[in-house]
C-alpha cells in the first residue's frame, strides 16, 4: 500500500495521550492516527448525511431516536 509522509505538531499533553492510546491498543502511532482520521471522516460524513435528511424531512422525534439508541446499543431493548 503506498502512504504519504506528513509531519504534524501537537500539544506535548495531547501527544502523550495519543501515544499512550495507540500503545494500548496495540497499534503503531502511524497507525492509531490514521484510524482516528478515517474515523473522524466517517462521522463527519454521518453528521452531514443526518443534517441534510432533517433538513428534507424535519428533526427525529424522541421514538426515532430512541429507536435508533436501541439498535446501535447505546440503550436496553
Amino acid at each position: 500500500m503506498k502512504v504519504v509522509k506528513m509531519s504534524i505538531s501537537l500539544d506535548p499533553e495531547l501527544d502523550r495521550e495519543v501515544r499512550d492510546a495507540a500503545r494500548r491498543s496495540g497499534q503503531s502511532l502511524s497507525a492509531w492516527l490514521s484510524d482516528a482520521a478515517a474515523q473522524w471522516l466517517r462521522s463527519q460524513s454521518l453528521r452531514e448525511f443526518v443534517d441534510d435528511y432533517e433538513r428534507e424531512h424535519g428533526p427525529f422525534t424522541e421514538e426515532e431516536l430512541s429507536e435508533a439508541r436501541k439498535r446501535l446499543g447505546y440503550e436496553d431493548e
